[in-house]
């Protein structure tokens, strides 16, 4: 059941397809009109049943054919399709690769040099394109980011989304440019030293465009549901071949280091290998070595010590961090305590739920993730679920004062675990990142109201009239409002915090100690309610964090523990730029040791 869909071979195009439900096949084509306007169709050709649901021809037609597929007497898109220039509903088009590839010696860093800066495609850049961001990416590579992350590109409905919408995943989503010029993207940023990882989707399908199982209905499970629909059927051969085919598709056609594997506790498999560790297995007999990192809420060391998976994105980091600085309790941060001995001991353990009741359920979450390396937990202070899906769209820094910011930052960036940064992160970017959708107007209405319903738990969202004016994800202002501003990048407050971001990814790359990322040689501490302290200990001698959480009125950065002397080599604050208001953390070398 691999290769469906189609695909130029020697004699034209061959058209291949399986479905359980269909006694006939035929392909439809289209053209389009020389005065513009949606494609029309033009002819029929039927596909020739091979057995076992399996129907296939080859019919000579060239680059750039436009089809649809009819199941019976129903006509239906391809979900296999590789081109959707007309959008999920519309006819695919058959397309080959002509991109030459120039970062022809690439090999892919190591988890171990990653510093990943999370973007989408959409509201990156004004322009919202493949090629605009493949522009932006010397900024990026200058300031010290070693691996581009990219939400989910497959073709979702509408204009604009998140992405976790998809339906055509094997389909860069058209809006963002020709498949080609995704290529490119991935080349440039090749060219510039940095991994491109790829945010894929196989716990769940979009609402609106999802065909597959018009072909045949056992890729889904319909007596399990997830929270957007019924299940995907890992279960049955042809959705394992389905997710199978599509990840070595992205790493393999498209050049992608690795894949970010989006709720992987929502994979629902009773199968006895699961899905996870025979994608692991298959991406593993790739020539190089690609990242696989799994968004998964139960903290389980498991997925990397026994599926095979590389690391794990560690919320729990972000969540007892944000409760540090802001104080919130409302949704999953009632289970946080605003502790600094909370924070260190999150950092010192990896995890903070290593196996303790979890207060949403009672049951235990987590388990003792001693046995995981450093670089396995994906820390981060910000990402676009933990901006995106707060009512307001709010970042970090609009939430808490910046010389907190600031010294989060500095505690982010001092870690040996993989930090992930959001974009517009790194010089604190003014523009919210709300949730934004274009569904048809029925689905649409249910969305937005489904989105102010979710919030009336919150504290500040008890009243219905204050729920009414969170965004409207279907207004398309709501999108535009999204987008980075880059023009106040290097003003006022924003240059100095991007100076300071600049300064700690130069000290983490070239510091000896810094630089390798070992949590064996760490220690984390306390002094008081509000001073948090981390040691590392390397080749260069050791390094000390001292953060202050706490109220502040002496001047200068905070000092570290007396009985050592201490050589003070990066704060927080104004010392690094004029912008920046007085430090909260600095990092020292012990004196004597190599800086």
């Amino acid at each position: 059941m691999s290769n469906l869909g189609a695909a130029l071979v020697d004699g034209g195009v061959r058209f291949r397809v399986w479905s359980t439900r269909a006694g006939r096949v035929a392909v439809v084509f289209y053209d389009r009109p020389e005065g513009g306007g949606p494609p029309v169709p033009r002819e029929e050709r039927p596909l020739q049943p091979l057995g076992d649901g399996l129907f296939e021809a080859v019919h000579d037609l060239p680059e750039g054919t436009l089809y649809r597929f009819k199941l019976d007497d129903a006509e239906v898109p391809d979900p296999y399709a590789r081109a959707l220039p007309e959008g999920v509903h519309g006819p695919a088009e058959v397309v080959r690769a002509h991109h030459e590839w120039r970062a022809t010696d690439w090999q892919p860093r190591p988890l171990t040099d990653c510093v990943i800066y999370e973007l989408h495609v959409g509201t990156f850049t004004p322009e919202g394109t493949f090629a605009a961001a493949a522009e932006k990416l010397p900024l990026l590579a200058e300031l010290g980011v070693t691996a581009i992350e990219l939400m989910p590109l497959s073709s979702f409905s509408g204009g604009r989304g998140w992405g976790y919408d998809g339906v055509g995943h094997f389909a860069p989503y058209a809006g963002y440019g020709r498949p080609d010029e995704l290529r490119a993207l991935v080349d440039a940023a090749h060219r510039l030293g940095m991994n491109v990882l790829l945010d894929v989707v196989y716990n769940h399908f979009g609402p609106e465009g999802n065909y597959l199982g018009s072909y045949s209905p056992e890729y889904f499970a319909h007596d399990v549901q997830t929270p957007w629909g019924d299940a995907l059927n890992f279960a049955t051969p042809a959705m394992r071949r389905f997710v199978l085919d599509n990840a070595r598709y992205w790493l393999t056609e498209f050049g992608f280091d690795g894949l970010r594997l989006d709720a992987t506790h929502a994979m629902v498999d009773p199968s006895e290998r699961p899905i996870l560790a025979e994608l692991a297995a298959e991406v593993r007999a790739l020539p190089q070595h690609r990242l696989l990192v799994a968004e998964d809420e139960t903290n389980d060391p498991a997925l990397v010590l026994g599926v095979g998976l590389d690391a794990i994105w560690a919320d729990d980091f972000h969540h007892v961090v944000h409760v540090v600085l802001t104080g919130e309790r409302d949704g999953y941060y009632g289970a946080f305590e605003p502790k600094v001995f909370d924070l260190a001991r999150c950092i010192e353990r990896g995890f903070l739920y290593e196996g303790q009741p979890w207060p949403p359920s009672g049951k235990p979450r987590g388990a003792d993730a001693s046995g995981l390396p450093a670089p396995a937990f994906v820390y981060c202070l910000q990402n676009h679920d933990q901006v995106g899906n707060r009512a307001l769209g709010e970042r970090l820094h609009h939430l808490t004062a910046l010389d907190r910011y600031c010294a989060a930052s500095m505690l982010l960036l001092f870690l040996p675990m993989t930090p992930l940064l959001w974009m517009g992160q790194e010089w604190a970017a003014s523009a919210p990142w709300q949730y934004f959708t274009d569904h048809p107007p029925e689905l649409g209405a249910q969305v937005t109201a489904g989105r102010r319903a979710e919030f009336k738990l919150f504290a500040a969202f008890h009243d219905p009239e204050r729920r009414e004016q969170i965004p409207d994800p279907q207004d398309a202002a709501t999108f535009e409002r999204s987008r980075l501003d880059w023009s106040e990048r290097d003003a006022g407050e924003h240059a100095g915090v991007l100076a300071l971001y600049r300064a700690l990814l130069h000290l983490r790359r070239s510091d000896e100690t810094l630089k390798v990322p070992d949590r064996s040689n760490m220690s984390v501490g306390t002094v008081g309610e509000h001073v948090l302290w981390v040691l590392r200990k390397g080749p260069a001698g050791d390094r000390l964090l001292v953060v202050d959480f706490g109220p502040r009125e002496a001047g200068g950065p905070p000092t570290p523990p007396e009985g050592r002397v201490w050589r003070l080599l990066l704060t927080s604050g104004d010392e690094v730029h004029p912008a920046l208001p007085p430090a909260r953390a600095a990092i020292y070398a012990a004196e004597g040791d190599a800086s």
